[in-house]
């Protein structure tokens, strides 16, 4: 499970008032949910776009801190959907994640990966040295 940050002064709610319905709209039907540290995400049991096994999608609260978007993308073996003839659904999954994650924190692939660098060399348990 992925867990991302908002832009600065931004709030999740704020971004996406209805998770459910902004997760169904990108991936596919709700087929139920599951608990992630104390909190109910959402489940895409069957997701739309074939390159997708499930997906667990929703918002982390950790009371007095910011919400947080934690994410789970169980993808299938490329060579599977290549070989059922779904090349052209791996660029759409693509574009699915990265619509959603950027409409959920307001950040493009290239901030969410150096977000994700600062907090893995913010980790005191993360030794450089290793």
């Amino acid at each position: 499970m992925k867990e991302y940050k908002m832009r600065r002064g931004e709030y999740l709610e704020e971004r996406i008032p209805d998770m459910k319905a902004t997760i169904e709209e990108y991936f596919g039907e709700v087929t139920g949910t599951e608990e992630y540290e104390g909190n109910e995400l959402y489940v895409i049991g069957n997701p739309d776009n074939p390159v997708f096994d499930q997906i667990i999608a929703g918002t982390a609260s950790y009371g007095s801190k910011k919400d947080k978007l934690a994410v789970h993308f169980e993808e299938r073996d490329a060579e599977d959907v290549i070989a059922e003839g779904n090349a052209d659904a791996a660029a759409d999954a693509v574009d699915a994640k990265n619509e959603f994650l950027l409409e959920a924190t307001g950040r493009d692939a290239k901030a969410r990966r150096e977000s994700l660098k600062r907090s893995v060399e913010d980790d005191p348990d993360h030794d450089v040295d290793a």
